[in-house]
């Protein structure tokens, strides 16, 4: 009973990775919260859906379609969707109607579903088409660089295209890190100390909040199925 993903990272400076995964006798999993939006892709029982799905604040509970097969691009943080607010779609997400076995539509035009192989070419045509956007400044923030702009300014824009201000991303990034470490087996005072936490107890209260496991759940892959790759590489 569990998710099984499969987790790459993306060359594309719009993408941030490429998933897919299968549910095998799961009906519901632990939501875990993130940072980014994503348009994932899904067949079950022979019909096929596209969804939108946004930033996630906070961990919960969220049903899985039973023998559903996905595939999921995770897009950079700072991009955004021409039409569509961010706002609107942090903790949330929209089915996009009218999806068919090989096509979906977006935007007013209709695109060929793509496989994880080449959803880069896709994101490429929707870039390429205006209908996926960015806010350099955003990307100039994200990369450590302080724009000669108000810090009312930066913080507004970086919400405007992430729905997230930037403690929520820094916050959430972070537990999501320190779960992927936990679950490699890495001790609890060396994540504390390599990601800054004040101590163990502030990690703890952390992971309720964005991952909804424990140390020890994590440790000993306990708790259920979780929308998390916790077998995902970390890299730099």
């Amino acid at each position: 009973m569990k998710l099984r993903f499969k987790t790459r990272e993306s060359d594309s400076a719009w993408v941030d990775t490429v998933w897919t995964c299968t549910s095998e006798q799961v009906t519901t999993m632990t939501s875990v919260a993130g940072v980014r939006w994503g348009l994932v892709f899904w067949k079950q029982a022979g019909q096929a859906y596209t969804t939108i799905t946004g930033p996630e604040t906070r961990t919960g509970t969220a049903p899985v379609p039973e023998g559903a097969t996905f595939t999921g691009i995770d897009f950079a943080v700072g991009t955004s969707l021409r039409a569509m607010p961010m706002s609107a779609l942090v903790d949330g997400g929209i089915v996009l109607p009218d999806t068919t076995r090989r096509t979906f539509r977006l935007d007013g035009a209709r695109w060929e579903t793509p496989g994880p192989d080449d959803a880069e070419a896709l994101v490429e045509r929707l870039v390429r088409a205006g209908i996926v956007v960015r806010d350099p400044l955003c990307v100039e923030v994200l990369r450590g660089h302080h724009p000669s702009l108000s810090g009312r300014t930066v913080e507004r824009r970086f919400r405007a295209a992430t729905g997230l201000t930037r403690g929520a991303v820094r916050q959430i990034e972070r537990a999501r890190t320190a779960a992927r470490l936990l679950a490699t087996g890495d001790p609890a005072a060396d994540v504390v100390g390599k990601l800054g936490y004040c101590d163990e107890p502030h990690l703890a209260r952390a992971l309720r909040s964005y991952v909804g496991r424990t140390v020890r759940q994590l440790r000993e892959g306990a708790g259920g199925a979780i929308g998390l790759d916790l077998d995902q590489r970390l890299t730099s």
